[in-house]
C-alpha cells in the first residue's frame, strides 16, 4: 500500500471510529464504546506510521511556518489522548465522572481537527519530492 492510500484510510477509519465513540458513548453503550475507542488508537498508531512515510515524500521544510506548528500540535495531541481514557477509566469506577469525561474527549476532538488541519496545509504548502 502507497503511504498516501495507507495514510487516507487510516485517518478516514480513525476518524469513522472516533465518531462510533461518540455515539455510543453518549448513549452509554459500553462495550461498543470501548470497543470504538481502541480501534479508533489502533486506526490512530496506523495514520501515524503512514503519516511519517507520507513526509518521505515531501520537502517539509519548505511549507514554512506550518511544519512546526503541525509537528508540536501532532505530539501534543498524540499525548492528549491518554486524558480521555484516564477519565474513562475513572469513570468506570464512578460514574459520576462521565461529564467531565465527556469534555475531556471533545476537548482532544477538537485538538485532533486541528491537528489535521495543519497537517492537511502542511501537505499542500509542501514541495513534492
Amino acid at each position: 500500500m502507497t503511504p498516501t492510500i495507507g495514510f487516507l484510510a487510516s485517518l478516514g477509519l480513525t476518524l469513522v471510529f472516533l465518531g462510533c465513540a461518540v455515539v455510543t458513548g453518549y448513549k452509554a453503550k459500553r462495550k461498543w464504546h470501548l470497543s470504538s475507542v481502541a480501534s479508533a488508537v489502533l486506526m490512530l498508531v496506523a495514520t501515524i506510521y503512514y503519516a511519517l512515510e507520507l513526509g518521505e515524500l515531501y520537502d517539509l521544510e519548505s511549507a514554512g511556518v506550518i511544519t512546526p506548528i503541525h509537528l508540536n500540535m501532532a505530539k501534543v495531541n498524540t499525548a492528549a489522548y491518554l486524558l480521555p481514557v484516564v477519565t474513562g477509566l475513572r469513570t468506570l469506577k464512578n460514574p459520576k465522572g462521565r461529564k467531565l469525561h465527556g469534555r475531556v474527549a471533545w476537548a482532544v476532538l477538537i485538538l485532533t481537527v486541528f491537528t489535521a488541519a495543519t497537517g492537511g496545509l502542511m501537505l499542500l504548502w509542501a514541495t513534492p519530492l
